[in-house]
């Protein structure tokens, strides 16, 4: 499994070198992007894996029951990770950060 994902990283990085671009991108991927193939994962009888974008995923777990549990990135992490990488200014942020979860007192929309 070990050589499979360092082959994997090997062709998405082939030089070896990360730009910060490159880390905006994917903070910006796992802050914005959607969680359906997730859910399938967790609803569907028998997914088929290679066709599923599963970079939100951060556990899973089934129960003796066959119950499914899915956990995803804390979305909220990634964006304080994403600002502190753009170079938003933190008060800034930390005010967005409260009114996306409700504490702000004025709407975001």
């Amino acid at each position: 499994m070990a050589r499979r994902k360092k082959r994997g990283l090997e062709e998405r990085i082939p030089d070896g070198d990360v730009a910060r671009r490159d880390v905006v991108r994917r903070l910006a991927e796992l802050a914005f992007g959607r969680a359906n193939d997730c859910v399938r994962l967790a609803l569907e009888e028998n997914p088929e894996l290679d066709k599923l974008d599963l970079s939100l995923l951060s556990e899973v777990k089934r129960n003796e029951k066959g119950l499914v549990e899915i956990k995803l990135v804390d979305r909220l992490q990634v964006l304080r990770q994403l600002a502190e990488a753009v170079g938003e200014e933190p008060d800034e942020f930390e005010e967005l950060l409260r009114a996306l979860q409700g504490g702000g007192g004025e709407s975001v929309l």
